[in-house]
């Protein structure tokens, strides 16, 4: 036998290696205790922010800048329907809030509220030339400026594009984050899910009035349920005596299990109009009085997409910057998912220094 082999026994590493994962997993299990009591502490939102403006349910947040404001035109966050917005300011060094305050945008976020059952026959209409343009009117006439720059977030840059196409003079610069607006893509578990002859919207909506949350977070876990439910909580495990990352976890649970209904008639039209007909890319969608014609939309666009989007594929955005009228236009990839796009560390430290750069040289 060469004197180079290795002679050591393996059972003496097996058993060390058992010990050893055996006392890790004690220090795991003695955090558990402490989980409840930390989970009350997390925070939901981090930024200094007031409410200027209310209407029914909607509010208007407010995020003054620490020094002046640097920037003429101001910037309205427009979130998705289906979620809470702090998502976008979810906590310190994960906040694409803060990086525009910091740079001394005059920036304000629109908190949609949960609707009731009352609320059920509001439509698309009411909330983008309703909510979104009243918010738009108040944020110009607060800054004394013609016009307002939007960056609307996954079904609120839908609802962004929307208002834009319709209102181009009151826009200055058009922000998207995982966008939809092509629904032909066959990418996505959504876009099957929703095909007509699988799924009656006519018939869900006048049986639960608004679109119940429970049934959207069951849609969104099962877009990836091995990696939701089962990877996720032994990932957790595996970090449970590291407090920085069971802050992360938890602050992250929190968000994504504080879920509302969507208005009834706004999903029927969401999902009857996008979904299924497709009909924003032909320029065809009724909204209200107005069909929308992306191509009247003439303002700088930066479109920005994730490449592991499960929820919004590149190929449901990126359609856009061919569809509008806009000179001024880019597309942005980030390899990250549909969150991640918002709060993960490569966008933290690339993408939304440099969207505020490029938005910095347009306000």
């Amino acid at each position: 036998m060469s004197a180079t082999s290795n002679t050591r026994n393996p059972w003496a590493g097996w058993q060390e290696s058992i010990l050893t994962e055996s006392i890790a997993n004690a220090r795991r299990l003695a955090q558990l205790p402490s989980l409840y009591e930390r989970a009350k502490r997390v925070q939901k939102g981090v930024t200094p922010s007031e409410v200027v403006y209310e209407e029914d349910r909607m509010k208007l947040l407010h995020y003054p800048c620490k020094g002046p404001v640097r920037h003429a035109t101001p910037l309205v966050f427009v979130f998705a329907l289906v979620n809470r917005p702090y998502i976008l300011d979810l906590k310190k060094g994960r906040s694409v809030i803060s990086h525009f305050v910091d740079s001394g945008f005059d920036t304000y976020l629109i908190d949609w509220g949960s609707p009731t059952y009352a609320d059920r026959h509001m439509t698309i209409d009411d909330h983008v030339n309703g909510y979104l343009s009243n918010v738009v009117d108040f944020v110009r006439e607060r800054a004394g400026t013609p016009q307002a720059s939007l960056l609307g977030y996954c079904m609120g840059g839908t609802m962004s594009t929307m208002f834009t196409a319709m209102h181009q003079k009151r826009v200055k610069n058009l922000i998207l984050l995982a966008a939809g607006i092509d629904f032909s893509t066959r990418e996505g578990l959504l876009n099957l899910w929703t095909r007509p002859e699988y799924f009656d919207v006519d018939k869900f909506v006048d049986a639960f009035g608004n679109c119940p949350a429970e049934f959207l977070q069951s849609s969104f876990l099962m877009l990836k349920p091995v990696q939701n439910l089962l990877e996720k909580p032994l990932n957790f495990f595996d970090k449970a005596d590291d407090p920085e990352a069971i802050d992360d976890f938890l602050t992250m649970e929190m968000w994504l299990n504080d879920n509302i209904p969507v208005a009834g008639e706004v999903y029927r039209e969401f999902v009857k109009y996008l979904y299924q007909q497709n009909l924003l890319v032909q320029n065809k969608m009724p909204v209200g009085k107005h069909i929308v014609d992306l191509g009247k939309i003439t303002c700088p666009l930066l479109n920005i997409m994730a490449k592991g989007d499960d929820l919004v594929p590149c190929s449901q955005s990126l359609p856009l910057n061919d569809l509008v009228s806009s000179k001024d236009r880019k597309s942005v990839v980030v390899p990250a998912g549909h969150i991640g796009l918002a709060i993960g560390g490569k966008a933290q430290r690339e993408v939304w220094p440099q969207t505020c750069e490029w938005l910095a040289q347009r306000s």
